[in-house]
């Protein structure tokens, strides 16, 4: 990274820290929740952490050449564990880093590569659950899941903009891939954020928004699938080129823009 890229990171790597250390302050609220919510449809798991620091951070250092922000969903089953507190790094992290490996035409390493980030740090063994946290955890759950997403969408945006301002000259400016595309729509868990991303981006007037892409979730392999059907109508087309294609097209869908 540059050093005004690495400055922009360690501001948001600090911030992040201290926000995800208040939220925690609400974790005696939210467990119980969770348990609650997950016994529906979730085999019991071992709950440890309500709210998730994404401590592949702290790992990260200048000499990092950062090529994309990758946006999931919030933090699963094995995301909230001690041993991993880390995020995209069950089944639908493999996958992605399974993609990034396979296609060297990206000249990414996902573990190293890419800033992971979620919509909000708060654990839910499904996305959905966060749904029954809201409606049964009360206005100050409520608060923390909306807020959260305002301020994530905010710091997101802040940090994809200052990579894509301060990388070198002439060298590769990062790409921001926002995925999980249903729960973006209007009446979807993620709409405050979708909203607040868009004007933190001018409404789309900020340069850098030409570099956000929309995709299908990595889970169940929807973005696989999304992009071999994509391929198979094309075939003339590049990975990197069909996947800006369907990024650009998701991203009108979702945004108008």
């Amino acid at each position: 990274m540059t050093e005004g890229q690495w400055k922009a990171f360690c501001s948001y790597r600090d911030g992040y820290r201290s926000l995800c250390a208040k939220w925690n302050s609400l974790a005696g609220s939210l467990f119980p929740l969770q348990k609650a919510a997950a016994l529906k449809d979730t085999p019991e798991y071992p709950l440890q952490n309500a709210v998730v620091y994404n401590t592949a951070y702290d790992k990260v250092t200048q000499d990092d050449e950062i090529n994309y922000i990758v946006i999931g969903d919030n933090p699963g089953k094995e995301e909230q564990l001690n041993a991993k507190r880390a995020y995209l790094v069950g089944q639908s992290g493999r996958i992605a880093e399974g993609f990034f490996k396979r296609n060297a035409e990206f000249y990414t390493d996902f573990r190293k590569n890419v800033i992971i980030m979620n919509k909000t740090p708060v654990h839910t063994a499904k996305t959905a659950h966060l749904k029954f946290l809201k409606k049964n955890g009360g206005p100050e759950i409520c608060t923390l899941i909306d807020d959260s997403q305002r301020i994530m969408a905010q710091m997101a945006a802040e940090l994809h903009r200052s990579l894509y301002e301060y990388a070198a000259e002439g060298g590769r400016k990062p790409e921001l891939w926002l995925v999980g595309y249903s729960e973006l729509k209007e009446k979807g868990i993620f709409s405050i954020y979708r909203d607040t991303l868009l004007s933190s981006y001018k409404g789309g007037k900020d340069s850098a928004w030409e570099s956000v892409f929309v995709f299908q979730h990595f889970s169940m392999n929807r973005f696989l699938v999304d992009l071999n059907k994509f391929k198979d109508e094309n075939p003339s087309f590049t990975n990197e080129r069909s996947l800006k294609t369907i990024g650009r097209k998701h991203r009108i869908e979702i945004f108008g823009i």
